[in-house]
């Protein structure tokens, strides 16, 4: 794969007419090093946030050996990528002929569920032709919890209420060789007393279930930074979880997990566009909200942005984009500030697309089959450079 400084030397060597992704691998080694090295438990990459089998490979080598995969097919690209790396199925709701390959064909041992339905079909779907139940289950009950705390809820798909996990976790500590608790508090979130709360449920289920405890996995929702979102250093999430984890309930050698996925990939990809048509403060460019820039036209998402033509000198104006299909859908009001001179023919990096955006572009118009590159340079923004404010203490209790 070539390999360029930035993103203006793409553009001065290729004049690129399509969408290219820009892939930082050394940003996604940074992040994968700092939970390797400073989360004090186990660390698995949220495959779904971006499958890049090239990703999986930095990752990997970088200290991420488990990852959190959530269907059949993650379960297949990360097992052909990484023989080694460990696969837990973290979707409570499975197909059982996906829960049977998995664990015959692929050695998964660890899964997620939030329903006695789900716990019969793991057991039936992992019993073998002899009908001999499988004696090394590793099951992780999923908790509903909060989003309150976070940009992008994941409150209300997954997870069984407090009132009604204990006779979960029960019965599922009577068929588990080893017994998890897990949760997410949502993507994006933005205070570390998020976990606070989710822990102090948990800390509720097992005093109610009177079971041993072997793990408990506090999920995703490591924030990243974008326009208008930048949160508190992730030293301060490390150490809040794992002062409240020391004080559960649980089994002397308990481990502690988390699932990462915005945060370590987050920074890893970026996007070059071109400028296609102006329409006053509305530009037309070719990827939108069925390629890389689903969020921001879904969710409201908002990318940094930076021209990339460098005589472009008037102040900067607020302009949204429509992309390059045929939908009147394929719109992103943004504002994303650029020089008011902007005109057809520029180019645009827009920033932190790893996360979400470079696993969701699809093919819809015959759109979104751009290359990708390799760059060198620093993302727009980021955790891990050491720029920013690290805090003083790890006494953190609420930041609100």
């Amino acid at each position: 794969m070539s390999s360029y400084l930035d993103a203006s030397a793409v553009v001065r060597a290729l004049a690129p007419d399509e969408a290219i992704i820009l892939n930082r691998p050394h940003a996604a080694e940074r992040a994968a090093r700092f939970f390797a090295e400073k989360f004090a438990g186990k660390s698995l990459y949220a495959v779904k946030a971006n499958p890049s089998p090239e990703l999986l490979r930095v990752l990997w080598d970088s200290g991420i050996t488990h990852f959190d995969v959530a269907s059949i097919a993650e379960v297949r690209l990360v097992r052909a990528v990484l023989p080694g790396g460990t696969l837990c199925f973290m979707h409570p709701v499975k197909t059982a002929s996906a829960i049977r390959e998995a664990y015959f064909v692929h050695g998964v041992r660890t899964f997620s569920l939030d329903s006695v339905e789900e716990l019969d079909k793991i057991v039936t779907a992992t019993t073998d032709a002899l009908g001999n139940p499988a004696a090394d289950l590793r099951l992780c009950v999923r908790l509903r919890v909060s989003s309150e705390y976070a940009e992008l809820s994941l409150a209300s798909k997954f997870g069984i209420d407090l009132a009604d996990a204990a006779p979960l976790l029960q019965a599922a500590r009577q068929v588990a060789d080893w017994l998890g608790i897990c949760f997410h508090v949502g993507s994006q979130a933005m205070s570390p007393f998020a976990f606070v709360r989710a822990l102090d449920r948990v800390r509720a289920a097992i005093a109610a279930a009177s079971v041993v405890i072997d793990m408990v996995n506090v999920g995703g929702g490591f924030p990243s930074i974008y326009p208008d979102m930048e949160p508190p250093p992730l030293e301060d999430y490390f150490a809040i979880i794992h002062r409240h984890f020391e004080e559960l309930p649980i089994a002397y050698n308990a481990e502690l997990w988390c699932e990462p996925g915005r945060a370590l990939c987050a920074e890893y990809n970026s996007l070059i566009v071109t400028v296609e048509k102006r329409r006053g403060n509305e530009l037309f460019i070719n990827d939108g909200a069925y390629g890389a820039l689903h969020d921001a036209a879904r969710v409201d998402w908002r990318f940094p942005v930076t021209c990339l033509a460098g005589d472009r000198s008037g102040e900067l104006e607020a302009f949204s984009f429509y992309g390059p299909t045929c939908d009147d859908a394929d719109y992103m009001e943004g504002p994303f500030y650029l020089p008011g001179d902007i005109a057809a023919g520029d180019h645009i990096e827009i920033g932190m697309l790893g996360a979400y955006g470079a696993a969701m572009r699809t093919g819809f118009n015959g759109f979104g089959q751009g290359a990708a590159i390799d760059v060198t340079d620093e993302p727009m923004a980021s955790l891990y450079t050491g720029e920013r404010v690290q805090p003083v203490s790890d006494n953190v209790v609420s930041l609100r």
